[in-house]
């Protein structure tokens, strides 16, 4: 696959046999899967869906024509639909009545993520009643109303099942209506109204995506972005609603990156009419019937491609922090802000670094507080409490340290007070959202700095506690008494020798005892110093 394309088709297509008089093709939505029917079932029904768990095959007597055929999720039960007014079950089943509502409907949609029913009632059918299922009940929620660009006279269906769609977006129910303006209106283009549908309270218009062209389109909702494919330029747009320029009280959104058509992609033809030796088919990726519509559903986005097209450092990180997949591209840009466009730009630097240290932060806490929460005992507010989930965007030190920072140490041709302004930009974002700032960085701060012979940056830093005492650093400065001589009363002045001396030694005596040298040198890196520890213990006393 090439890294040009930002989006690209699953690379396991689900083939089926073309629609003819003797098989009539399907196409489910909840559960992704296509079924072909072959004489009314009487020769087959094959079902494939993006698996081999939704992928079956059986027979069924032949009793008419079918006009529409669904398993249930997890293929529990077949429902074929014969007439206008009746859906069989070929499993023998008893179903009982629970609810009932009585309204006109023009048309319906149904979200199975999220168990929500959307029904089109009145004459212009833009005014939509949602309906919420769970546990076997039904509630009815706030009906609402699509607004259309012009209202027809005399009164009429305006309002079609094609322009409509359902998605969770960041967690959120999202009613899309896919808005064409009429061309009296001069508008520039389409529009994509997002209408946020709560559970409870009303549904209201909170973001308009701008198409900025005219056409047939299809949408789809991947890794919460939504993807808006254009027919005639077969081209796609994609629009990440967190990303907003408020507009009044709306969110208008113009696309996170040029519009680009979907990778090429060549099919593998299989069955009886294809030969052994025959070249993979290009496939033609028009948006031209609904089933592609639906089937494009699973396009996934390619992360990589994006790092050319997004120049402002800042929001290509909101950008790829709420993406699935995104550590190592995180982590890749980076690197290369550090060495290559960017290299010298401090605010550049500080801006991803407090971008990323938040994340990190919010998952500190939420980690923090469901420990809390765990340790105090059952409780009716710990019960609330989930175990914060790590995704790929929580950057921790460990990740920034392996991946980024010790390598742009060692850089040739990167200037080191550059060197030492990011590692300290970095201890300073830390030091901002108050995370614990790991020994290993203040370590790789001072191995730049001896590197480079800036000792008297050195003794500031340590002098005005910009890299907080600890034991390991102290062993560490022990290590350069002989490049820095005054390496020795800073490590001393770490370790707290004199008040262990006041407080650890036998003050008549003045002799050390087991215990008194197992305290000091409890720490394997303290052990490991012990030559150059004892010279300057024997020095103090």
């Amino acid at each position: 696959m090439s890294d040009e394309f930002y989006l690209e088709l699953s690379e396991n297509p689900v083939q089926f046999e073309n629609a003819s008089s003797v098989n009539n093709v399907f196409f489910d939505e909840a559960n992704k899967q296509v079924f072909a029917v072959r004489s009314g079932g009487a020769t087959g029904v094959v079902v494939k869906g993006p698996d081999d768990k939704s992928s079956v095959a059986f027979r069924m007597d032949d009793k008419g024509e079918v006009k529409c055929i669904k398993f249930s999720l997890g293929n529990k039960i077949l429902a074929v639909q014969r007439t206008t007014k009746s859906v069989v079950l070929p499993d023998k089943r008893t179903l009982k009545l629970l609810k009932s509502q009585s309204i006109n409907v023009n048309w319906y949609m149904y979200c199975p993520e999220t168990a929500v029913l959307l029904l089109s009632t009145t004459v212009q059918g833009n005014v939509l009643q949602p309906f919420a299922f769970k546990s076997a009940t039904m509630s009815k929620m706030s009906k609402f109303e699509i607004e259309l660009p012009a209202v027809p006279k005399p009164a009429k269906l305006s309002l079609s099942e094609r322009d409509i769609a359902v998605a969770t977006i960041y967690d959120q129910l999202y009613v899309m209506y896919l808005k064409h303006h009429s061309r009296a209106t001069n508008s520039p283009g389409a529009e994509v109204v997002l209408y946020h549908l709560p559970r409870e309270g009303t549904c209201r218009k909170t973001h308009v995506l701008k198409l900025n062209t005219t056409g047939k389109f299809a949408l789809n909702v991947v890794d919460n972005l939504v993807v808006v494919h254009h027919q005639s330029s077969q081209s796609s747009l994609i629009y990440d609603i967190k990303l907003r320029e408020l507009d009044g009280a709306l969110n208008v959104h113009q696309p996170v990156l040029p519009a680009q058509s979907i990778n090429p992609y060549k099919i593998h033809l299989t069955g009886p009419a294809a030969a052994p030796s025959q070249a993979p088919v290009p496939c033609e990726l028009c948006i031209l019937t609904d089933e592609l519509i639906r089937i494009s559903s699973s396009v996934p986005v390619k992360l990589q491609p994006t790092l050319k097209l997004l120049r402002d450092k800042g929001k290509l990180m909101d950008f790829l922090l709420r993406r699935r997949d995104c550590k190592m591209v995180i982590l890749s840009v980076c690197s290369q802000m550090l060495t290559e466009g960017d290299k010298g730009n401090l605010s550049v630097v500080a801006t991803v670094f407090d971008k990323l240290n938040q994340v990190y932060k919010e998952y500190l806490d939420a980690e923090q507080a469901y420990t809390a929460a765990m340790e105090s005992g059952p409780s009716r507010s710990s019960t609330s409490y989930k175990r914060p989930v790590r995704t790929q965007a929580v950057i921790d030190q460990s990740d920034m340290y392996t991946h980024v920072l010790s390598d742009f140490t060692e850089k040739k041709g990167v200037k080191h007070k550059f060197i030492i302004a990011v590692l300290m930009e970095y201890i300073r974002s830390l030091n901002q959202f108050q995370i614990p700032v790991q020994h290993y960085l203040y370590e790789l701060v001072i191995k730049t700095l001896v590197q480079h012979n800036l000792f008297y940056m050195l003794h500031q830093f340590l002098q005005y506690h910009v890299l907080s005492d600890s034991k390991p650093l102290a062993c560490l400065l022990l290590s350069l008494e002989s490049t820095y001589p005054p390496a020795h009363q800073l490590s001393l002045d770490m370790l707290k020798v004199r008040k262990l001396l006041y407080t650890h030694m036998h003050v008549q005596s003045h002799e050390w005892t087991s215990s008194d040298i197992i305290f000091l040198f409890q720490e394997s890196t303290v052990r490991s110093m012990w030559p150059t520890l004892s010279k300057c213990l024997e020095r103090t006393l």
